[in-house]
């Protein structure tokens, strides 16, 4: 293999242990030359690291691939196994979970990321003191209209809602700093969000984007669809909530319910006046729509309040996670680095 020579940001980095983690499901065909290359780039890094995949219950040959090419490159090739098909985020969880490393960099086992960008990434996120470093597919691979435009599209509403100028959001390749990271929790779908939703508990001026390769994809198929685009949508609207309410729940569903409660209550007023004046109110589908108001205000303020803070200390707490893994199948034990050569 062809070690890739330092650039000058990776040359004279501060002493870390960079973890890598790549969700991969049903990839047999790109393991080998996905853990080909990044050996190629990450070969004489000056610093220890591994490489941990996350096989996300793939019914393919992905495990023993992995397998494989862990035998014969070495035990810093780490597989984590997820009991069945969790999706792509909660395969990103359990490998941020099994992280060691000072620094985490996740990206795509399709070989469309290329790993030689991680040490300049790297190098960013130490020397400029960032918490993250968001890949930008300047030059995307990609077909234009179902996957280009949509994501064009996506990311101009994400920068909107959230206020960040990410101009990429989708993409995997990204590097963190991992006592940042692990102040989130990702579940559902919000992977491509993690710029938004990392910017809760640290700056924005603590988040910066670089331009990376990106290659078309050889082996394989794409998992993603066009009903991806609309749990996008439905995803951001939940990343708007938390990024305004998050310690505030209550200003939300207080001012909903507020709003519903006043129309009840303008509509029961007025049906009080009719009555008062002698009329009869009590065949007037108006008088259930003003107690219809009345109530949801009430339940708005109350249930949505204790839905979202049960899902709050749910996930948060760390007494439940979003994927389960197969530790029998995993090689969680085994401890080993890559390490520079002497």
């Amino acid at each position: 293999m062809t070690a890739v020579a330092p650039t000058p940001l990776t040359a004279a980095l501060p002493a870390h242990r960079l973890s890598i983690v790549v969700p991969m499901y049903r990839e047999q065909d790109n393991v080998r030359p996905f853990v080909a290359r990044v050996m190629a780039c990450l070969q004489d890094y000056p610093h220890p690291w591994e490489l941990l995949l996350v096989n996300d219950g793939s019914s393919d040959g992905t495990r023993q691939a992995i397998e494989q090419a862990r035998s014969e490159v070495g035990p810093h090739i780490r597989l984590i196994e997820l009991a069945r098909n969790y999706k792509q985020t909660a395969a990103m969880q359990a490998g941020i979970d099994h992280a060691r490393g000072d620094v985490i960099a996740t990206l795509d086992g399709d070989l469309q990321n290329d790993p030689i960008d991680i040490p300049r990434m790297v190098g960013r996120l130490l020397h400029e003191d960032l918490d993250l470093v968001a890949g930008w597919r300047r030059n995307r691979q990609d077909a234009l209209v179902m996957r280009k435009l949509p994501s064009r599209l996506a990311n101009a509403l994400i920068a909107r809602m959230t206020g960040l100028d990410i101009k990429d959001n989708g993409c995997s390749l990204k590097v963190f700093r991992t006592s940042t990271l692990r102040r989130i929790r990702l579940y559902g779908e919000m992977h491509r969000f993690i710029p938004a939703w990392l910017s809760t508990v640290t700056s924005a001026h603590r988040i910066a984007q670089e331009p990376v390769s990106h290659h078309a994809r050889q082996f394989g198929e794409s998992k993603y669809g066009i009903s991806r685009t609309f749990r996008v949508v439905l995803d951001l609207f939940f990343v708007y909530f938390f990024m305004r309410y998050r310690t505030r729940p209550g200003h939300f569903f207080g001012g909903l319910g507020l709003v519903l409660a006043a129309l009840g209550g303008a509509v029961l007023s007025y049906l009080l006046a009719l009555k008062v004046m002698g009329e009869n109110i009590g065949t007037r589908p108006l008088l259930w729509v003003g107690f219809f108001f009345l109530i949801a205000g009430v339940q708005s303020m109350m249930a949505g309040i204790l839905a979202e803070l049960l899902v709050r200390v749910l996930f948060e707490s760390g007494a439940s996670h979003s994927y389960q893994i197969n530790e029998s199948a995993s090689s969680l034990d085994d401890l080993t680095w890559h390490e520079p050569q002497a």
